[in-house]
């Protein structure tokens, strides 16, 4: 089975220096961009944070301060790198629960504007887990029959997630063949933003998926609690989530 694609898609990986949303900063990404023509393009670059990589994770992927202080940074490579996710669908391995939205804080921090909303999203750990639970190493040998050299960098780690992508693809017949339907599968649910804090109710209603509010929806406490929006604002939450609360305050809708 060939995937169809209807618009270019990216895989990507992050190499950052933690694991906090809000507050860590990306140091390395790598992309492949694929087009429907069949012609691609590939880069992996190195990122200054501004801040600094703990030991701690450097030990996991090797990238130290001395590597990226001459670096450009983020808001520095922003604008072409806007250009590469703004028309396309992305796949990446838990890219949905981490990489794309601390990729959207990194853009929020830059000041350059992206319609995440129009984007598909595929997530080759998902479909991994939903078929065979492990993680991308053990993916990597079970779908492609080998061992995953330099792991836990952005430029190995993109291209295992697209083996094991182009793999999953060719076992399973019954999966689809459109990204469309792949997001929906490889999707652990509809959140109403990409960190996963906010989600919808049954009738479309943006809903607090956290604390003493969860399962009531953004307008209602927001009309019944001003001081946890104020909270809200000034806590260390995910940009992209602030936009979306601070959006229905004031129109009343996502």
């Amino acid at each position: 089975m060939t995937i169809q694609l209807q618009r270019p898609l990216v895989f990507f990986d992050l190499e950052t220096t933690g694991l906090d949303i809000a507050t860590d900063r990306i140091v390395e990404i790598s992309y492949q961009k694929l087009y429907p023509n069949g012609n691609a393009e590939s880069k992996t670059i190195r990122i200054n944070p501004l801040i600094p990589i703990p030991a701690a994770t450097t030990k996991i992927h090797g990238i130290t301060d001395a590597d990226v202080k001459d670096c450009p940074t983020f808001k520095d490579l922003a604008p072409a790198l806007a250009e590469v996710f703004r028309d396309a669908d992305i796949v990446g391995y838990n890219s949905t629960n981490f990489d794309i939205p601390l990729l959207a804080e990194e853009f929020i921090r830059a000041d350059v504007d992206i319609d995440w909303s129009k984007a598909l999203f595929v997530d080759v750990m998902n479909i991994f887990m939903k078929k065979e639970p492990r993680n991308l190493k053990a993916a990597y040998r079970f779908y492609c029959d080998k061992d995953l050299e330099n792991a836990h960098t952005a430029s190995a780690d993109t291209d295992a997630t697209r083996e094991v992508f182009e793999a999953q693809i060719a076992k399973y017949t019954d999966l689809p063949n459109s990204i469309e339907a792949l997001s929906k599968f490889s999707s652990q649910g509809k959140h109403a933003d990409l960190a996963g804090r906010l989600s919808y109710n049954d009738k479309h209603e943006v809903i607090f998926n956290f604390g003493k509010y969860k399962g009531q929806t953004v307008s209602s406490v927001l009309k019944k609690d001003m001081g946890y929006y104020g909270w809200l604002m000034n806590t260390d939450f995910p940009q992209y989530t602030k936009r979306i609360i601070q959006r229905i305050m004031l129109t009343g809708k996502a």
